[in-house]
């Protein structure tokens, strides 16, 4: 698997546990706020740490680590995403796999086969709009298969949005609210602008502002928070 990057212990990236994040390369989006633009856009050019290596260290610190996060990029453009997962499961590791959901077929695969404990799905924009901020021309009909599909299931998952000023206004979260309704968990994330984003410049909204959108959710979603603003 491509791996190129690992951070060997984080408690935030795995609500709940001290955790692992692996950061797979490539990515079949190209969103403009991507904080991950190397891995994205030219994952070739990082260096590719090997599985082994990953878990010698995993091993050594068994009964320490109880997670790991897959992230990337996008983890389900690995094809064997399936296999590394085995290896995890065997050190009785907790997998939590953050996606953009726009293959609904490996997330069910990996499900129906008790591979993951977790899913975070980036729910970017109402689906209408999802082209402009994933840029590129997308079926949305595979991203709402994987959102009905983790709404109608038992695992425990999250939706979430990165929030920008650019492109998110309150019409588009009254759009996501239906587009979600009956999840349990939504989080609406702060965006930090950097030199290091695929389109640098963008602008984010204040917690004040972002609080603003909170009631949409009332009735629709069982627990709606803003996370990463102050």
């Amino acid at each position: 698997m491509q791996i190129h990057g690992f951070n060997k212990t984080t408690l935030l990236d795995y609500p709940g546990l001290v955790a692992a994040t692996i950061f797979t390369g490539a990515c079949n989006f190209r969103c403009p706020y991507c904080h991950n633009a190397d891995l994205v856009l030219n994952p070739s050019s990082q260096p590719i740490i090997p599985e082994e290596e990953i878990l010698s260290h995993l091993r050594k610190r068994k009964g320490i680590t109880q997670g790991v996060c897959i992230t990337g990029g996008e983890p389900t453009l690995q094809k064997d995403l399936k296999d590394f997962i085995k290896k995890l499961k065997e050190l009785d590791l907790k997998v939590k796999l953050d996606s953009n959901g726009y293959k609904p077929e490996v997330l069910k695969d990996l499900v129906k086969d008790n591979l993951l404990d977790y899913i975070a799905m980036d729910v970017k924009a109402p689906l209408d709009e999802y082209d402009v901020i994933a840029g590129v021309k997308l079926d949305t009909s595979k991203l709402k298969e994987s959102i009905d599909f983790l709404i109608a299931g038992d695992l425990p998952f999250e939706f979430r949005t990165t929030v920008i000023k650019d492109f998110h206004t309150r019409e588009s979260f009254e759009k996501i609210s239906e587009l979600i309704k009956g999840a349990k968990n939504y989080y609406l994330q702060g965006y930090i602008d950097s030199p290091n984003v695929i389109q640098p410049g963008l602008t984010s909204y204040t917690y004040e502002e972002m609080q603003e959108f909170l009631p949409i959710f009332e009735g629709k979603v069982e627990h709606v928070e803003i996370r990463g603003v102050e």
